[in-house]
């Protein structure tokens, strides 16, 4: 056990420290804008698909085809997200972490200005190519902000600062409903502008992320470069002593010696990887599949059904409970657990799945009830941000080492991004089936993704990489959650558990000390 004194310098958040997780943010707001910024303008973007096949071929669409290019126009968005975070773990390694975030605003600049340009040059295949390159650049944010974060955080704000990548995915959002109001940006003649705002985060990270470090982690461990990664630590930690930081960073860097990169295939062939990576994916699952986007997507189509006067304001409101529930998450995660909260977070999904879909069905009979549907959407989105909207981003990166890292993030992300595009893709289809019961479907998944994160998933809450790593690569796989890293035998022939670090028996992992 370190005494008291040693873990204050890694408690202290310094300004500098700040000013580094919110520009790396600057990407989570993008993720998040661009998901809610195409809902707003659709009737706008419709219209604009007629006027240019009016002009190129003196006639309009049929409506189906209109139909056809607007869906495509939003589903090609998470066809770039895979892509890009798909190739999250190549760029990180060629470029590291803070490089590959300056690399990727190219691909901002470049979409931004194919859409805001697209009224102009009378090109709906503008919007739809720069949808698709927007799509590249938010699928690698959703890799390269929570991997940064998590390595440049002390290891008890962790969780904290991962948390923020889900506050400004809420934020973005949020800021997208708000400037698409018709008497904002979502007009006839301001749509291209509201569809190029993207550019100017992407410009204000580019000019802020040369003042930030490289990942100290990376440094140390990737690159052998022990006097940077300690003058980064310093800064970052506003202290000299960072001497326990870089001997856990050392610790982890022997075991990437003897590992080295992994590759892909390599996280399913190997038992040491094998059962993080499917917690990984499962926990990707249980945040897209838990129906959150149909909510978000459909929201206003929804309020409607449920009668509300003004849909688009109960919209808005629901993106206001979304980023007050975020900032909720980032001061418990750190106090209640990543698990517990996943937990919470899952079970009250359920149950406001269960009671939307009551109030929705019953609606037309009972008007009352519209005021019953609002409340279980809002309680729906509060308990998404709760658990299953910020955990599974960072904690990816708690569940894997240095070598194995940038492929589970690339692995897991781009399994987000596939569910987000099914879900987009198959909720209309089923809502038109299932009529409000659609929401019984997303109970079912949250059930069974809360039995799976209550029997595997383990709490990561102030343990180090490198203590997670062992705990997964000393049981079996059909063992449960890590407790102890067994590496002998007692006289009677019983499984002995040793600390990972002393080599002395032992119950459970060292235990987190305020």
């Amino acid at each position: 056990m370190q005494p008291l004194e040693d873990d204050k310098p890694k408690k202290k958040v310094t300004l500098y420290l700040l000013f580094c997780v919110s520009t790396a943010a600057i990407g989570s707001l993008q993720f998040g804008y661009n998901t809610g910024v195409i809902n707003a303008p659709e009737q706008k973007l419709r219209n604009f698909f007629q006027n240019v096949s009016m002009d190129r071929y003196g006639e309009p669409f049929t409506p189906g085809t209109n139909t056809l290019l607007w869906s495509f126009a939003v589903a090609i968005f998470s066809v770039g997200g895979m892509i890009g975070s798909f190739s999250v773990g190549t760029m990180v390694n060629m470029f590291g972490r803070r490089k590959s975030m300056m690399i990727s605003n190219i691909l901002a600049l470049l979409g931004g200005a194919l859409m805001g340009l697209s009224s102009l040059s009378q090109s709906f295949e503008m919007v739809i190519i720069g949808r698709l390159i927007i799509g590249v650049f938010c699928g690698l944010c959703t890799g390269l902000t929570p991997m940064y974060l998590g390595e440049i955080s002390p290891t008890n704000l962790r969780g904290a600062f991962g948390t923020l990548h889900q506050l400004g995915v809420v934020i973005g959002i949020l800021v997208a409903q708000i400037f698409g109001l018709e008497s904002l940006l979502g007009s006839d003649h301001l749509w291209p502008v509201l569809l190029a705002l993207t550019a100017l985060p992407a410009i204000v990270q580019g000019i802020m992320l040369p003042f930030c470090p490289e990942s100290p982690r990376y440094l140390l461990i990737v690159l052998n470069k022990e006097d940077e990664a300690r003058k980064a630590l310093v800064r970052l930690r506003g202290t000299e002593n960072v001497d326990n930081d870089i001997q856990e960073m050392k610790e982890e860097g022997m075991k990437m010696a003897v590992e080295k990169k992994v590759t892909v295939l390599e996280l399913f062939r190997s038992p040491n990887y094998r059962q993080p990576i499917v917690i990984a994916i499962i926990l990707q699952l249980s945040q897209q599949l838990s129906g959150i986007n149909a909510v978000f997507y459909y929201s206003t189509g929804i309020f409607k059904t449920a009668e509300v006067s003004q849909p688009i304001y109960a919209t808005i409101g629901a993106g206001v409970v979304n980023t007050v529930f975020t900032i909720v998450s980032l001061f418990l995660v750190e106090r209640a657990g990543r698990r517990t909260l996943h937990l919470i977070g899952l079970a009250g999904m359920a149950i406001s799945a269960l009671v939307m879909t009551v109030s929705l069905s019953l609606v037309r009979t009972n008007q009352s009830l519209n005021y019953l549907a609002i409340v279980a959407v809002f309680s729906f989105v509060a308990s998404f941000e709760m658990g299953p909207g910020p955990i599974p981003w960072f904690i990816v990166a708690e569940l894997f080492s240095q070598g194995p890292r940038p492929a589970a993030m690339a692995v897991s992300g781009c399994s987000n991004w596939t569910a987000n595009f099914l879900v987009g893709l198959g909720f209309p289809k089923l809502e038109e089936l299932c009529g409000p019961y659609v929401f019984l479907i997303f109970m079912v998944l949250l059930i069974l993704f809360f039995i799976f994160t209550y029997l595997r998933v383990p709490e990561t809450k102030g343990r180090t990489f490198d203590d997670i790593a062992q705990g997964f690569a000393a049981r079996p796989a059909h063992s449960p959650v890590p407790e102890a890293v067994v590496v002998g035998l007692s006289e009677n022939k019983e499984p002995v558990p040793m600390s990972p670090k002393e080599n002395v028996p032992m119950v459970d992992f060292p235990p987190h000390k305020e």
